[in-house]
């Protein structure tokens, strides 16, 4: 049935309104050399998970949850309990939920329909033509915006002077591929299309007759097809934000997308126009989910309370004792879960060692140029803008400086060379030979990934004392450390040593941008050395001792090594110190590998993860982050003893030091988004591997320089590879929503998300869950949406006074 005339669209605000929707609903992608983990849920966090579910059937086929029989599997092993079961029940939609825990168990042993997208003109033209038209727009997009997007690997730059969709026009109109398959003046079609891209947006609304209520999934759906690139699209719409300005290439790259979709109405809309009126009636229908996309999300969430009874049962084991004596040697992570195995071992070989969590970038929002280069990296969280500009090396540095500019120079002029269009094709058979040895120390895995030895990095221009004490008494307060310093304090940042893995900067710190966080750590160690800084955060309360001495340090998480940069400053008075921090570094280090090596396909112990570093082979060098679960805030004494696995997000904070709860509001805002970024993109990366999964990386190949493709060809894939969650038998990444536990008053975390509502989303649509801990560090209170809690068991606390049951 054909909608009367006067509901499509006409007016162009409400068309732009819906391109802008649309655009923001794709999560963006960072490329290949600071890549950090996204969720890719960012754009529907304020829907619940049953609702999102039936977004993304409608617009990809994809799935939001894991299968039943997943599901299935738990309950019949007992991991799922009756309990868990009608906990998550009693909070499902009520009208399309099951009406009791029987029915419940009787749909979770059915099998749910095929989950099928919405089909686009492009799939209905390619079941009439049996022409596969999705795959041919995949292909002719993905050679193009490769092309256009590339940042120096391409052998001839595209031309990119008049934005995108002019450029793509000007491409396509010479392009003959469509028409020897099938579309007949296509080129024609293109070179008649209005020359800006909103024109070209509106001009296929009214031609394809869409009514307004169906453009925002429609849209959706249009850039959703073009897989990585849109994410890329979508980031450069981040970047540009974050900067103050604007890019439009998501709104060309949709206009690209339509135009496709027009030409192919052109051609098959005598086959196809009485299907296309009902898709369309599809997508102006609201988006609500089923009765099936409930079951699946109560047995979801029901997965999740049983990960939360675990977890509460490992917090509530016995508290060990507190340090009763000055600490031996104090070392700072990064609360990334890969620290979590380290720190445990570390303090089980001396219970006067005291370890202590923070965000790997340690409070400094630095733009750094690394040693004889002038490319800014931006080494802080991706939510952030620089605050400070640093480098590497000083004045003493000149000579060295310029040998290392011509070496690199030299070296960036031979991989012209090597790709230029001439001489690439000679060039294998020229210079081959003597690549021979190179490819054998690489196949034997000889060859060793150097640790960043480059000279300490600074501030540049240098920043006046105030500035200086401010930023020292701001991280300290933060770190919750303020009193209490060992004479030896080391801050470790983190990265991994891998070869031959286009996805290695995923492996270094997320809190960092992307780089590793040595940079950070050597940054904070100087300052914090500064005497003229200690004497004023003397005066505003913090006293560190004279004889202790802060020193940065790099924790690589693929071999469990810990690098100290101790030569940044003369520690010739802290030399036994030093020694004894190396060698428990060492020893921590063994223990770490042994556990972690248990988790690890082809583990033959601690030793081989060393192996796996350098072997330019492995798909499977670290597990990175899979397995996170849980972000814990809370004195580490709470914490202590209690093996979480490297499960968790550890991250110190003691509220009582927080006079007005700022510490806990800047965690909540800023660590726990980031963690929650990674989390979820562990989620989407299991449970929609085909659309947030970054594919096999056995068919990886780099593209542009910014992602990969799989194959030679197609769409840019976003997200973590395969080899990321999966060991080849099984899931090594449980797909779980993370639980946030803070040792706070639930009062004050209550404040802090009424003023904050978009953090407040994450907690009411469950795509986080928060729980506050007690003074035992036991699980207390859950947080139950709408700004209410709910005891979890047991008395309330002492420690949390004036909150009604």
């Amino acid at each position: 049935m054909t909608a009367p005339e006067h509901t499509f669209v006409r007016d162009r605000t409400t068309i732009e309104a819906a391109i802008d929707d649309a655009a923001r609903a794709i999560p963006p992608v960072w490329p290949l050399a600071s890549s950090v983990a996204v969720n890719p849920y960012l754009g529907q966090t304020g829907e619940c998970l049953s609702t999102v579910a039936a977004l993304m059937a409608r617009i990809a086929g994809a799935p939001a949850t894991m299968p039943r029989h997943w599901y299935q599997k738990r309950v019949a092993i007992g991991e799922i309990t009756d309990m868990d079961l009608q906990a998550a029940l009693a909070i499902a939609p009520s009208a399309v939920r099951p009406i009791s825990l029987a029915a419940l168990k009787a749909a979770a042993q059915s099998t749910p329909p095929e989950t099928r997208a919405l089909p686009t003109v492009a799939d209905l033209a390619a079941r009439a033509s049996s022409i596969d038209w999705p795959g041919l727009i995949a292909e002719r997009f993905g050679a193009w915006a490769a092309g256009y997007l590339d940042k120096g690997q391409a052998l001839w730059a595209a031309p990119r002077g008049r934005g995108a969709y002019a450029e793509w026009r000007a491409v396509a109109t010479h392009d003959l591929t469509p028409e020897i398959v099938g579309l007949a003046g296509f080129a024609n079609h293109v070179s008649n299309a209005p020359e800006t891209a909103t024109d070209a947006i509106a001009s296929v609304v009214d031609r394809l007759r869409m009514p307004a209520a169906a453009l925002e999934t429609y849209f959706h759906q249009m850039l959703t097809t073009l897989g990585g690139w849109a994410q890329y699209a979508r980031y450069r719409l981040w970047q540009a934000e974050l900067g103050g300005s604007v890019d439009s290439i998501a709104t060309d790259f949709l206009a690209i997308r339509l135009v496709w979709e027009a030409a192919l109405y052109e051609r098959y809309a005598h086959y196809i126009g009485i299907r296309w009126e009902s898709v369309v009636a599809t997508h102006a229908s609201p988006v609500a989910p089923t009765g099936d996309h409930v079951v699946d999300v109560v047995l979801q969430e029901a997965f999740e309370r049983a990960a939360q009874r675990k977890l509460a049962e490992t917090l509530s084991a016995p508290l060990a004792g507190a340090i009763q004596q000055r600490p031996a040697l104090q070392a700072a992570f990064c609360i990334d879960v890969r620290s979590e195995v380290f720190r445990r071992a570390l303090e089980s070989l001396n219970p006067t060692i005291e370890t202590l969590g923070f965000a790997g970038f340690f409070g400094l929002t630095a733009s750094h140029r690394r040693f004889a280069s002038d490319v800014p990296e931006h080494r802080l969280p991706v939510l952030l803008n620089p605050g400070l500009s640093t480098r590497s090396g000083g004045a003493e540095d000149a000579g060295a400086d310029t040998a290392v500019r011509i070496k690199a120079r030299a070296k960036r002029a031979w991989g012209r060379f090597k790709l230029a269009a001439v001489s690439s094709f000679a060039f294998v058979e020229a210079t081959g030979p003597l690549y021979i040895t190179k490819l054998l120390i690489d196949a034997l895995g000889l060859r060793r990934t150097p640790v960043p030895d480059e000279p300490a990095p600074h501030p540049e221009p240098a920043l006046g004392l105030e500035a200086r004490t401010k930023m020292a008494e701001s991280v300290l307060r933060a770190m919750s450390l303020t009193t209490g310093f060992a004479r030896l304090v080391v801050l470790a940042g983190h990265g991994a040593n891998v070869v031959n893995n286009p996805h290695a900067s995923a492996l270094h710190c997320g809190a960092c941008g992307g780089y590793s966080g040595e940079v950070n750590a050597r940054l904070l160690a100087a300052l914090l050395n500064d005497s003229d800084v200690r004497m004023g955060l003397n005066q505003r309360g913090i006293e560190i001792p004279a004889e202790t001495l802060f020193v940065g340090a790099l924790h690589d998480t693929t071999t469990d090594t810990v690098t100290l940069y101790d030569e940044d400053k003369d520690a010739a008075s802290h030399l036994s110190d030093l020694t004894d921090a190396k060698r428990l570094f060492v020893a921590a280090g063994k223990v770490a590998r042994g556990e972690r090596a248990l988790r690890l396909p082809r583990g033959t112990g601690e030793a081989s993860l060393t192996k796996r570093s350098r072997d330019w082979a492995e798909v499977r060098p670290e597990w990175a982050l899979a397995g996170c679960k849980s972000f814990i805030a809370a004195p580490r004494r709470l914490i202590v003893g209690k093996n979480l696995e490297g499960s968790a997000f550890l991250h110190n904070y003691i509220w009582r030091d927080d006079n007005d709860f700022a510490v806990l509001e800047l965690i909540l805002t800023a660590p726990v988004v980031v963690a929650s970024w990674i989390s979820l993109q562990y989620y989407g990366s299991t449970v929609a591997p085909d659309m947030f999964g970054g594919g096999n990386k056995l068919l990886h190949n780099v593209v542009g320089g910014i992602g990969v493709i799989e194959g030679n060809g197609g769409m840019m894939r976003a997200g973590l590879p395969w080899q990321s969650v999966h060991d080849g038998d099984r899931f090594v990444h449980d797909p779980v929503r993370l639980s946030v536990c803070i040792a706070a008053p639930p009062e004050a975390i209550t404040d802090i998300l009424s003023r904050h509502p978009n953090i407040r989303a994450l907690f009411d649509n469950r795509w986080l869950y928060l729980f506050t801990l007690d003074d035992a560090g036991r699980m207390a209170w859950r947080y139950a949406g709408d700004l209410q809690w709910e005891q979890v068991a047991g008395e309330l606390p002492p420690v949390l006074p004036g909150l009604a049951a």
